[in-house]
């Protein structure tokens, strides 16, 4: 911790479902002496950030329930920050398993003035190409988890399903982890994976797990993760590269091409995401109504929608759609069929629903503000872009006979097989 303020004290919140209540205090520190902490260090090659503080306070979360936690850091002064943190569970067998997105929240990560985006001069040249977690998050510290992950989690607490928790970065780690879940649980924007975190989310796929996808833009950037950039001793996993439309400058290139860190679908070793998720990042940005094509889909049971039946401002910022033309799975039915203008460019985004043979179902919803519109309509989020309560009501509806239906088992085998829709739909223009 650095702060001017003379003490600070750190707060810990569960978020769930408590009768009511999204978040329940499990942990509160004494009040802690503040400091203001050296300036953070840049590795020169990679221009990865380190913050290199000593330790303020030590805790343990031994006793806490597996969870999604928001730490709060108050200072006497009154400034607050938050700390995102999973309790994770062992094993998800059984349950369904929500996977958070830490190597998307360090990827768009601006402390210390450099990101997987830009740099310190606000140029796309000048950007990271490693990023680390040896630093604080940026804004409030927890713009990420709170804007595309805390609703969906408050949503599948409140349905009382049986739950496990885990990151992508603890996936790529642990080979179990997935391993007899019902389900596995992509929330809004999960744009960074490492390869082997794709190779277990789909092995788990092809074993019965279903998958539903909250958002757009997934696995759409291959990552490698490493140990501490300027303090190499640090643990594996506190580093994330992505080298972007730099490859030829990666390690790993032309070495190994599947580890080299640029998008799925670009070569060297090119591999589009669709195999898994069933639909294609296309574009940014975008604002434009989501429309139901296929009304009658068990997805939309209780929604009361009809055909072309339209929700203002859903689709965006980023969206997906089937494309023929790439990797795609056979069975696979478009539900939600929305024309949109992207950058001048006419297209559409696509919510899709498919199965595989080994009976699980998979849902990819192709718009960034899925989990944004379970809040649309309430005050809990300044930046869900003018949707309204009936927008909230459509996706929250739709989004528990999603998580429902998964939690029963392989969805092929208790709910109808998808139609395969997609040359009619794109044939109609």
């Amino acid at each position: 911790m650095s702060t001017t303020a003379r003490r600070f004290r750190v707060s810990a919140f569960r978020v769930g479902w408590y009768d009511g209540r999204e978040a329940e205090l499990v942990w509160r520190s004494e009040s802690v002496p503040g400091e203001e902490q050296r300036e953070p260090r840049v590795h020169q090659i990679t221009r990865t950030v380190q913050a290199g503080w000593r330790r303020s306070l030590d805790f343990g979360t031994e006793g806490w329930p597996e969870g999604a936690y928001l730490l709060r850091l108050d200072a006497d002064h009154g400034h607050q920050r938050y700390v995102p943190l999973i309790v994770r569970s062992e094993s998800g067998a059984g349950r369904t398993v929500l996977m958070h997105a830490p190597a998307t929240w360090q990827a768009y990560n601006l402390w210390g003035g450099y990101s997987l985006y830009q740099g310190q001069d606000g140029s796309h040249e000048g950007r990271s190409k490693v990023v680390g977690f040896d630093r604080p998050y940026d804004r409030d510290g927890a713009e990420k988890f709170l804007v595309y992950e805390r609703a969906a989690v408050v949503l599948a607490e409140r349905l009382g399903i049986p739950l496990a928790y885990t990151t992508g970065i603890d996936v790529d780690r642990d080979p179990d982890v997935l391993k007899d879940a019902t389900a596995v649980i992509v929330l809004g924007h999960d744009e960074y994976w490492t390869p082997r975190q794709r190779e277990r989310v789909t092995e788990a796929r092809d074993a019965g797990t279903n998958v539903a996808i909250l958002g757009a833009n997934t696995c759409y950037r291959r990552v490698r993760l490493e140990p501490g950039r300027l303090e190499p001793e640090n643990e594996w996993g506190r580093s994330v590269a992505c080298y972007k439309g730099s490859f030829a400058q990666d390690p790993h290139y032309p070495d190994d091409p599947h580890l080299v860190t640029t998008d799925f679908r670009q070569d060297p070793g090119a591999d589009p995401e669709s195999s898994l998720t069933g639909v294609l990042y296309e574009g940014y940005p975008t604002d434009a109504p989501y429309v139901v094509h296929r009304p009658g889909h068990w997805l939309f049971e209780g929604t009361g929608v009809e055909r072309d039946e339209s929700f203002e401002h859903l689709v965006g910022v980023e969206y997906d759609r089937v494309t023929p033309e790439a990797p795609t799975p056979d069975r696979i039915e478009i539900v939600a069929h929305s024309p949109l203008e992207c950058n001048g460019r006419s297209s559409h985004q696509d919510s899709a629903y498919y199965t595989v043979d080994g009976g699980a179902g998979v849902f990819a919803a192709g718009t960034m503000r899925w989990v944004e519109g379970l809040m649309a309509g309430t005050d809990l989020n300044g930046r869900n872009h003018g949707m309204d309560a009936r927008t909230g009501r459509f996706v929250t509806r739709t989004t528990e006979n999603v998580l429902r239906a998964f939690a029963e088992g392989p969805a092929a085998r208790h709910r109808p097989e998808p139609e395969n829709n997609v040359d009619r739909v794109y044939g109609e223009g």
